[in-house]
């Protein structure tokens, strides 16, 4: 079953749009539209891109060409886990960087790769523009035409007009974003200046209005009307009415998550599509784990299954969960991150397969290991971190990062093992008409923010990855036991952080400093990013040597004579007890 069918409802759009080189010569314009198919239409939407080469330039045409089919091809290549403006913005940094480079071949750069670019992308019900230039986008609803976008040009005098802002002008990409709702019904027409610029908004509206009441051809039409208007330029336009959105309908979304029946409980030697269950790993209310092997394939390796728990078979919130987590573990390529196997025989129950890690936990580990060697802890840090990292990647969270879900095989090799609290911020953008469960971590070793709601980031899981780690040098917590109950920001901010040297005196300063620091309540005082954690645990950091503590003959001259006083006494009592002993 497609882990993302019940949000891939149907999404029906009518297109129509035309190009004319006008009454130049050649076409410099380009426009494409693409309305992908499957899980695709789901997770990055339909997309309509304009661009008009800037006819100044000697490779305006390949310019505008380049974007529009680069742009369709390249953004529908990126994560799927990826929001609609993190793909767009690093598909048009790409882009605009190669124009640019491209025009270093002419004497003038402004008369090389240089081109407008609009881009309209409708995922769900939520629309995304980019826009350089001073190409158009509007949105025809409820008899009214909206303009969406603002031109990027300077009106020298009538007849002149420069670009303040396009695709290849500068190395440094300034586009404009906004995002905004769609509604079921809403038509949108993007143009290129020829059009725009001879014709007003109500003559452009009759089209939209038109086009919106089922009539042909609209597009031709429009560019017909503008050359009538006395248009000397190339002419483009593309309309787009939207008849169906992301369904609200809660019964369709439960006929698709319940297209595979529960599983029922296993034991050890049943058998379920060809998996016979050898152990059961673990079972709780809400999954159950075993160990299975293919019964068909003697040499087949040892897998792990999980299954749902039936306490949830009509909780859609539950299944969505469910089925999203192979899912997310599919587009995790990590060799610290556990693998998702694919089925080899069609699924006649929910459940998914992964790879089976022969070792034991990091909490087993820690318990066995009390005050190990720094350089082990950060070896083993090293490459949780590099599992965390192949989720940020991925514009994924996650969110239930502790001992328990991390385990070190025979050879050494570090891996994380659950995707059940995942937070992706491609799927999320994603309207559903369930209203989607909220799981969070462990509270041990969830950030603040979860509990004070604000929004979780990066930075959440390297709070989780800094209690680990202070977990495994001092085998204690960093605030205690209070720190389960806190609720509020003042709670957090009431907590006293304990030294980690004054668990573990072998732990020196600047780690110390390290973790205090990703440990911070406040996001923002944490870590950029979680290598930058990792690189003050391994690397002396000036800034945590500064801030050690001066010496007590600095601090307290006369308690640091006393002791030495005392010191001294206690020296001359042995002496004399020595001395007393040998007579």
């Amino acid at each position: 079953m497609d882990s993302v069918a019940h949000l891939a409802f149907d999404t029906k759009v009518l297109i129509d749009q035309a190009s004319q080189a006008g009454i130049k010569e050649e076409n410099e314009d380009s426009i494409g539209v693409r309305v992908p198919e499957g899980e695709l239409l789901t997770t990055k939407g339909v997309v309509a891109v304009i661009a008009d080469g800037v006819s100044a330039s000697e490779a305006g045409k390949e310019a505008s060409e380049s974007c529009v089919h680069n742009f369709l091809s390249d953004y529908y290549s990126t994560p799927d886990s990826w929001t609609v403006k993190t793909s767009g913005q690093k598909v048009l940094t790409a882009l605009n960087r190669w124009l640019y480079g491209q025009s270093q071949r002419f004497l003038e750069n402004r008369r090389g790769y240089i081109t407008t670019m609009s881009t309209l992308i409708v995922k769900s019900r939520t629309g995304h523009i980019f826009h350089a230039g001073d190409s158009r986008i509007y949105r025809y609803r409820s008899g009214a035409l909206e303009l969406l976008t603002n031109d990027h040009a300077i009106q020298v005098n009538p007849e002149t007009r420069y670009l303040s802002r396009a695709m290849g002008l500068e190395i440094n990409l300034d586009i404009d974003y906004r995002s905004f709702d769609v509604r079921a019904g809403d038509v949108f027409l993007l143009t290129t200046d020829g059009i725009h610029d001879f014709l007003n908004s109500a003559e452009l509206k009759k089209s939209a209005g038109n086009f919106y009441g089922g009539q042909s051809g609209v597009a031709d039409q429009l560019i017909e009307q503008a050359l009538e208007a006395g248009s000397g330029d190339n002419l483009s336009c593309q309309f787009l009415k939207f008849q169906t959105l992301a369904s609200e309908n809660q019964e369709d979304a439960y006929s698709k998550l319940a297209e595979l029946p529960f599983p029922p409980d296993l034991s050890k030697g049943m058998v379920i599509d060809g998996y016979k269950v050898l152990d059961t790993i673990h079972a709780s209310a809400r999954s159950q784990l075993y160990v299975v092997k293919d019964s068909k394939d003697p040499d087949a390796a040892l897998l792990v299954m999980k299954t749902p728990s039936v306490n949830f078979d009509d909780d859609l919130a539950y299944i969505e969960r469910f089925v999203m987590e192979p899912w997310v573990g599919k587009r995790v390529a990590s060799d610290h991150v556990v693998k998702i196997i694919e089925p080899e025989r069609p699924r006649h129950f929910l459940y998914y397969l992964c790879e089976h890690v022969d070792g034991q936990t990091l909490a087993a580990w820690i318990k066995e290991n009390p005050q190990p060697d720094v350089r082990v802890v950060v070896d083993i840090l090293q490459q949780v971190i590099k599992g965390v990292r192949s989720f940020h990647r991925k514009e994924t969270l996650h969110q239930d990062l502790k001992p328990d879900n991390i385990v070190i095989t025979k050879d050494g090799v570090v891996k994380i093992i659950d995707f059940g609290s995942c937070y992706v911020a491609g799927i999320h953008e994603i309207e559903s008409p369930i209203e989607r469960d909220v799981v969070l971590g462990t509270a041990d070793y969830s950030a603040p923010e979860y509990r004070i709601g604000k929004k979780a980031n990066t930075q959440s899981d390297q709070f989780s990855l800094a209690i680990i780690a202070y977990e495994m040098l001092t085998g204690a917590r960093p605030f205690g036991e209070k720190y389960q109950s806190c609720q509020q920001y003042r709670d957090f901010s009431n907590l006293n952080y304990v030294p980690s040297f004054s668990l573990n005196p072998l732990i020196p300063v600047w780690v110390d400093g390290a973790l205090k620091k990703a440990l911070s309540v406040s996001q923002e005082l944490r870590y950029g990013d979680v290598s930058e954690f990792l690189f003050d645990l391994s690397h002396p950091n000036q800034v945590f040597l500064k801030n050690l503590p001066k010496p007590l003959l600095e601090r307290n001259p006369i308690r640091f004579w006393q002791g030495v006083s005392a010191l001294l006494g206690l020296s001359l009592v042995a002496s004399w007890l020595y001395f007393l002993e040998m007579m």
